[in-house]
């Protein structure tokens, strides 16, 4: 059964016309930059692409579809992995794509090993501003297929409440006329931190660019030596990453927002949502998606119950 197949057959979520085309990128764009977790450099081009040929990874010669098929469990991070070729760290560039409407792209990556079969995507200050940048960079045209023709955008529209959740954690999608967010996350031992909630309805690009994109990944600094004794974060630094100490409050102030960390949150779930797409479709469901706590495994696992493979 193909990948449009198994979409089609789950009943939770219908595909309906959005009334626009699907986009390509105008140009190619390049930026470079360290991984967050791996610390190592790589440069990634993002190319134009032909109509209904979605997003996906170009990496040694291999394509990793940007479909949650092939989303992995990994720490602190969204990865891909096909046919031995792993992809760290995808969700804030998807994010991106997702929020402009890059509905198809190639994605070249460049890694620093060319001996290694994995490559991460550059943090930078651990947004998505660069990315949105980029795309701004070059622009935006309507996508055609090989015969010249333009294709017509196609939206997941939630038909009933779909859950995943752990614990105390949960991450829901309720049926709505329009894409709206909200989160809520809770960190005691930070008190700087503590208990935030912030949703926007609705969702769209003006809004992304200019209440989400900036925010920043963010950490709590008596957890950062357990993380890199665990080999993560080798790229981390105040120049990439919020940090908060349980005593001390920010050590790198100011933040762009009161709430910026769970903002961040939101940015993270629209790329970790962004793996339902498929043949330049949208990606981010039309619900209202509440989550609470959540993180990457239970926004990919939402995924996977959308597209009914769980």
């Amino acid at each position: 059964m193909s990948v449009s197949n198994v979409l089609r057959s789950s009943k939770l979520v219908s595909w309906n016309p959005t009334g626009r085309l699907q986009q390509t990128l105008a140009g190619c764009v390049e930026r470079n930059g360290a991984g967050l977790h791996s610390g190592k450099v790589s440069t990634v081009r993002l190319w134009p692409e032909l109509a209904s040929r979605g997003r996906y990874f170009d990496f040694r010669s291999r394509s990793i579809p940007a479909a949650v098929e092939f989303a992995q469990v990994s720490p602190l991070c969204t990865t891909l992995s096909k046919d031995g070729i792993r992809i760290r760290t995808v969700e804030h560039l998807l994010s991106a794509l997702e929020a402009s409407g890059v509905d198809n792209c190639r994605i070249e990556i460049e890694g620093f090993d060319d001996e290694e079969n994995d490559a991460e995507i550059p943090i930078f200050d651990g947004s998505a501003r660069e990315w949105m940048g980029a795309v701004e960079e070059v622009g935006l045209m309507v996508a055609t297929d090989l015969d010249g023709k333009s294709v017509e955008k196609m939206a997941p529209h939630v038909n009933e409440p779909v859950f995943a959740w752990r614990n105390d954690s949960f991450v829901a999608a309720f049926p709505s006329e329009t894409v709206q967010i909200t989160y809520g996350i809770n960190f005691p031992q930070a008190p700087d931190i503590g208990c935030q909630w912030f949703s926007t309805s609705p969702l769209d690009n003006l809004v992304y660019s200019m209440q989400i994109a900036l925010s920043r990944t963010f950490c709590i600094h008596e957890e950062i030596e357990p993380m890199r004794n665990a080999g993560l974060i080798k790229g981390g630094s105040l120049e990439n990453a919020l940090v908060c100490s349980a005593k001390n409050g920010w050590l790198n102030p100011p933040l762009h927002f009161s709430d910026e960390p769970c903002r961040h949150k939101i940015l993270d779930l629209i790329g970790d949502l962004s793996l339902v797409a498929r043949s330049g479709n949208q990606g981010l469901p039309v619900a209202h998606i509440v989550a609470y706590k959540g993180g990457h495994a239970l926004h990919t696992n939402l995924a996977r119950r959308l597209i009914g493979m769980s």
